[in-house]
């Protein structure tokens, strides 16, 4: 036996349960978690990763930086409100905002199919283009690879990004405090009912697009408010519901939302009425949540007021007086209910 082997005490997947990877690993719910801890966060572990966050903070020659990366796997590539190009940008811009940064530079990956029409390419590389410029980024550096027809789905992009951060407040899941206030930027659900709709030849009486847009403009008009802003999350893979879980187990503490004051536009409750989809978990773009303390709340919400096109902040809930850990939803008949993470997939290929 060698000596230079490392002993990692931490348990593998089991890989008698799952011997082969699901779609399921990446939707956002129970199984992708249970993929991150047992596989990624055991083989690379660190105090960075260890705070779960949209991106890591790096403290470097006296700068604070945010770093973040992401893929983009979207079908169809092209939907109302967006496409993957714009999604790719958004969605590294949005992340770096998570972590109160000023997003600055991107990096953009292209894994293409054989046989992607070439203006498709195009299309999407003009769409990022004008989504930095919208987002003031510049993307500096990239590559591209292109692979066998039938093994790419038209086109992948992984984006990363680089942020500054001007303030001095740590913004975390560990930083939420008992008493909190959790407020949400708008209406959710739209993102992954625009692109269901698509897929599926769903047609309604008005289209619904997705709500993908940068969300830097938000947080920084927060912060520049003087807002102490504890915690942010984008509701992206998993919707409202499994971002609320993933910040009550981070932060060991228990968060309390009012169904009554989420709001949901009716076409979109109407289109998960016949999908048979929860709102809670339905995938978003342009929505984050953001927890201050109680007595910030009218700050907060002045500062968000008329940055959400045709949609407002709300207070939706609260952290404390419970189970730390869980979340709770009062219904809109009045019950409370645990609110869990999605056992399976719900919406594949979203983002």
């Amino acid at each position: 036996m060698t000596d230079n082997i490392e002993f990692i005490p931490n348990c593998p997947l089991p890989i008698a349960e799952y011997p082969a990877i699901l779609l399921a690993h990446g939707g956002g719910g129970k199984l992708m978690h249970h993929l991150i801890e047992k596989i990624f966060m055991a083989a690379f572990e660190n105090e960075k990763l260890k705070e779960r966050h949209d991106s890591a903070v790096i403290d470097l020659a006296g700068k604070r930086l945010a770093f973040t990366t992401d893929s983009y796997v979207v079908h169809p590539l092209f939907f109302p409100g967006g496409d993957i190009g714009k999604l790719a940008v958004y969605g590294t811009v949005n992340d770096l905002a998570m972590s109160g940064a000023k997003p600055v530079f991107l990096s953009a990956g292209f894994i293409i199919e054989e046989g992607l029409p070439t203006e498709m390419l195009w299309r999407i590389a003009q769409s990022m283009k004008q989504a930095a410029l919208e987002a003031k980024v510049e993307i500096v550096t990239g590559d591209t690879k292109v692979v066998d027809h039938g093994k790419g789905d038209g086109v992948f992009i992984n984006t990363s990004g680089i942020g500054i951060i001007e303030h001095n407040l740590r913004i975390a899941p560990s930083r939420v405090r008992p008493g909190d206030a959790i407020i949400i930027n708008g209406d959710i659900g739209r993102h992954g009912i625009a692109i269901m709709a698509v897929r599926e030849g769903l047609e309604f009486e008005s289209t619904i697009a997705s709500d993908c847009r940068p969300l830097h403009a938000q947080v920084a008009r927060l912060l520049e408010a003087g807002a102490v802003v504890h915690c942010l999350r984008d509701l992206t893979r998993g919707g409202l519901g499994t971002a609320l879980v993933e910040i009550a187990e981070a932060a060991h503490q228990h968060i309390h939302v009012d169904e009554n004051a989420i709001e949901v536009r009716q076409d979109v409750q109407g289109a998960c009425e016949i999908l048979g989809f929860d709102p809670l978990y339905v995938a978003n773009e342009g929505r984050f949540v953001v927890f201050v303390p109680e007595s910030q709340v009218g700050l907060a919400l002045e500062a968000l007021r008329g940055m959400t096109p045709d949609s407002e902040a709300r207070l939706i809930g609260r952290v404390g007086g419970g189970t730390p850990g869980i979340v709770t939803l009062k219904t809109k008949i009045g019950v409370s209910r645990i609110v869990d993470m999605l056992s399976g997939e719900q919406l594949p290929r979203i983002c």
